[in-house]
C-alpha cells in the first residue's frame, strides 16, 4: 500500500476542518477539482474511505477521524523540524507568515518589515491584516502582532514598539460648531464617531485616566465603523469626535487639519509584542526576523 504524504494529510486536516472542498481550497489557494482528486488518489491508496460527502458538507469517516487525530497533531512538529534545517543553509529563506491588527501593520510591523526584506530577498512574509483576536497556532502563522495586554501568557512575547497612545481629535470645523470638551463626560453632548470591535461584535468603549483615576465612557454615535482609516476620513470631514491612536493622527494634528481635546485625559499603554508558541522551533530567517523587529530603546 502507498503511504500518503505530508502534503496528503494536510489536505485532509483542510477538508475536515472547513467541512467543505471548496473552502478548503480557498484556504490553501488551489482548484476545488485538484483538491477533490487528491483526496479520491488517497483514499484508492489506502483503500478506505477517509470523507463522509453529502450535497452540504464533509465529515470524516471512522477511518478518516482516526488517521487525523493519531497523525494530524504530528504534522506541525515536523513541518517545523524541516523547517529547521534551513538555519544550515548559507542564506536564510523561507516564507513567514504574519499576523497584525490594522493599526500594528500599517504604523509598527510593515515599516520594520520595508527594512528588512531587502537584506533578505530569499525570505517571503505573508502578512494577513485582521483586527479579531485568532489562535495562530490552528491558522497556521508562525507569529501575531497584537497589544502586550492582549497576548496569551503562554506564548514568547517581544516588544516590537514603545508604549501607544489614544487621543480625542476633531476637525477645527467640528471643534467650532460644538465646542471643546473639558471632561471626558462633555462626550455624552457630542456626535462621536466609533469603533466596531471585531471579537464579539460590539463597540469600543472610550478609555481616560488622570491622577490615578479611571473613567470609561460610552459615547453617542452617529457613525460606527470597524477601519480605522475610514474613521479618520470621517473625523477630517467634521463629521464628530473620534478617539484613535497618536500615530494615526500625528501628521493631520501637526498639519492643523485635527486638533486634539481631553489630552490630559489620555495616558499610555503597553505597546505591541510580537508574538509565537514557545514549542515550536523556527527557522534561522524566522529569528532574523525576531531580532529586526525587537523595540530597543
Amino acid at each position: 500500500m502507498a503511504r500518503p504524504s505530508i502534503d496528503d494529510i494536510e489536505i485532509l486536516l483542510a477538508v475536515a476542518s472547513e467541512g467543505s472542498f471548496t473552502k478548503a481550497a480557498a484556504k490553501l489557494g488551489v482548484s476545488q477539482s485538484a483538491l477533490s482528486q487528491t483526496v479520491r488518489n488517497l483514499e484508492a491508496r489506502m483503500g478506505l474511505r477517509l470523507l463522509t460527502r453529502t450535497t452540504r458538507s464533509v465529515s470524516p469517516t471512522e477511518a478518516g477521524a482516526r488517521l487525523l487525530s493519531n497523525v494530524g497533531p504530528r504534522i506541525d512538529e515536523i513541518r517545523d523540524e524541516l523547517a529547521a534545517l534551513d538555519a544550515l543553509r548559507a542564506k536564510p529563506a523561507g516564507t513567514i507568515r504574519l499576523t497584525a491588527d490594522e493599526q500594528a501593520a500599517e504604523a509598527v510591523l510593515w515599516p520594520a518589515l520595508a527594512r528588512f526584506l531587502p537584506d533578505y530577498p530569499d525570505i517571503k512574509i505573508e502578512l494577513i491584516v485582521d483586527n479579531g483576536l485568532i489562535d495562530i497556532v490552528a491558522e497556521r502563522f508562525d507569529a501575531g502582532v497584537r497589544l502586550g495586554d492582549i497576548v496569551a501568557q503562554d506564548m514568547i512575547s517581544i516588544p516590537i514598539s514603545g508604549d501607544q497612545r489614544m487621543l480625542v481629535v476633531g476637525s477645527p470645523v467640528y471643534l467650532e460648531k460644538a465646542g471643546t470638551p473639558d471632561t471626558p463626560q462633555d462626550l455624552l453632548r457630542h456626535r462621536c464617531i466609533n469603533l466596531r470591535l471585531p471579537t464579539h461584535g460590539g463597540l469600543y468603549v472610550w478609555e481616560f485616566e488622570q491622577a490615578g483615576r479611571e473613567l470609561n465612557v460610552r459615547v453617542e454615535d452617529p457613525l460606527v465603523f470597524n477601519n480605522l482609516r475610514i474613521m479618520l476620513q470621517a473625523t477630517l470631514g467634521g463629521f464628530g469626535l473620534a478617539y484613535l491612536p497618536a500615530d494615526r493622527v500625528r501628521g493631520e494634528v501637526e498639519a492643523g487639519r485635527l486638533k486634539v481635546v481631553l489630552e490630559d485625559w489620555s495616558p499610555a499603554y503597553p505597546g505591541y509584542r510580537l508574538y509565537y508558541p514557545s514549542r515550536r522551533q523556527h527557522s534561522a530567517a524566522f529569528a532574523l526576523l525576531v531580532e529586526s523587529l525587537r523595540f530597543r530603546e
